[in-house]
């Protein structure tokens, strides 16, 4: 292999939806005693096709299909995807956890990995037994371990419950204990799932700089998964897009970013609308509202950025009081955030003129939570009537790749992410 650390040919992985048969009673029996205790199939064996594969392609689902995928030893590569998108999957294979159906993984070292809260750890162990249970699941002699042994409990900061059955830890400790031993044991690749989010903030950030410090300075390959394109894009050089459990490209992280972005399905054809002369009012013709062009395609927008707006419009009688803006709408609540018109800022209504127009909206960047939201048009006559176009609306979705959000624990609250600006001063007695 070289200096590859991983290589993966022709992988795939299937599963059988509802009721499954092989053929054989026994083997069903067995399957399905497997089944009741958790347990990987016993049947399905690596670089083979399963018997139950044979069934009608409606009851086989496809987890991951024909994935080819080489990574350099040291490489840092964020795996990104939507859910369901084989992600887990791939790194449960790495792992061995689970077994693909068919093809060839070749891995060059040792692997640690931090999949999902409950796993890699005995619940009734102390936290000390599990840290040399892992460290002799990787090989490693009990001098060696205990070489690591005081590093490992200080970053995980449980010294005090080092001794105690690690099913009495919270989610927390449990997450930071279990990423202090696959950090720290001597593995040549480490395989990160999206579990740190269960952490708090500070311990968040402190293991983001150790999976720097694992690949770029022990030259060590770490595997990441994470729906934050900030954090991806913050520790990952390379990374791979999984899409239906297909992959879509492998290359740098920002192009992979870029092409993960503009793939957002739900986006498609909501990035501009245009009205006929009937959805307009007899005094002015709204031709279009869109988003301007440099943004064209784009269906997700960094949180970190500005977003425009642009309206086209045709004065046919001029009138007092008109007004264009938009409504904001959050698509999960349906709730209004703001309704903002294009004299907001004046004193009073200025008349246009008859004839032709464009107006451009500022939306400003570090304004918009993460989230999706709706886009509603609006034209009104102040104090006699307003036509909103709910049947012509944009969807946006909000993305932080800025990493602006990375102090919160969990998703930031509410619908607005704003910095404001503040003034501190240490007051001296």
């Amino acid at each position: 292999m070289g200096s590859k650390a991983i290589k993966i040919e022709n992988l795939s992985k299937a599963y059988q939806v509802g009721d499954f048969s092989s053929g054989t009673i026994s083997r069903d029996l067995e399957r399905y005693w497997a089944l009741l205790r958790g347990k990987e199939d016993p049947f399905l064996k690596i670089g083979e096709t399963n018997d139950r594969t044979q069934a009608g392609e409606s009851d086989i689902v496809w987890s991951l299909k024909d994935i080819n995928l080489e990574i350099e030893q040291g490489d840092a590569v964020g795996i990104i995807g939507r859910n369901g998108a084989g992600k887990s999957t791939l790194l449960k294979i790495l792992s061995r956890v689970t077994s693909p159906t068919t093809g060839n993984i070749k891995v060059k070292g040792r692997i640690a990995s931090l999949l999902e809260v409950g796993t890699g750890f005995h619940p009734e162990l102390t936290g000390r037994e599990n840290i040399f249970l892992n460290g002799a699941i990787l090989g490693m002699r009990k001098a060696e371990i205990k070489r690591k042994f005081d590093e490992i409990v200080s970053f995980a900061g449980i010294e005090r419950y080092i001794d105690t059955p690690v099913k009495r830890y919270s989610s927390g400790m449990y997450v930071r204990l279990a990423f202090a031993v696959a950090a720290h044991l001597e593995s040549e690749i480490l395989i990160v799932d999206e579990v740190l989010a269960v952490g708090d903030a500070e311990f968040q950030k402190k293991c983001l700089g150790k999976m720097g410090d694992v690949s770029k300075g022990e030259g060590r390959t770490v595997l990441f998964v994470s729906h934050n394109m900030g954090l991806i894009n913050q520790l990952c050089d390379t990374s791979a897009y999984l899409k239906s459990g297909q992959l879509v490209c492998f290359a740098k992280t920002k192009s992979v970013i870029d092409d993960y972005l503009l793939d957002r399905q739900n986006f498609k054809e909501r990035l501009s609308v245009f009205f006929n002369a009937q959805e307009s009012d007899d005094n002015v013709f709204l031709h279009g509202f869109e988003i301007i062009p440099h943004y064209q395609n784009q269906r997700s927008f960094d949180s970190g950025r500005q977003i425009e707006l642009k309206f086209t419009f045709h004065i046919k009688n001029p009138i007092d009081g008109l007004r264009l803006g938009f409504e904001l709408i959050s698509r999960s609540t349906e709730q209004c955030i703001f309704r903002t018109f294009h004299d907001d800022s004046l004193s009073e209504n200025q008349a246009l003129q008859e004839g032709k127009y464009r107006m451009i909206a500022h939306i400003p960047a570090c304004f918009l939570n993460e989230g999706q939201y709706i886009i509603t048009p609006t034209i009104g006559i102040h104090n006699i009537k307003w036509l909103s176009f709910r049947d012509h609306q944009l969807l946006i979705e909000i993305i932080n790749m800025t990493g602006i959000n990375q102090l919160y624990s969990d998703s930031r609250p509410g619908y607005l992410a704003i910095n404001l600006k503040w003034e501190i001063e240490h007051e001296k007695n």
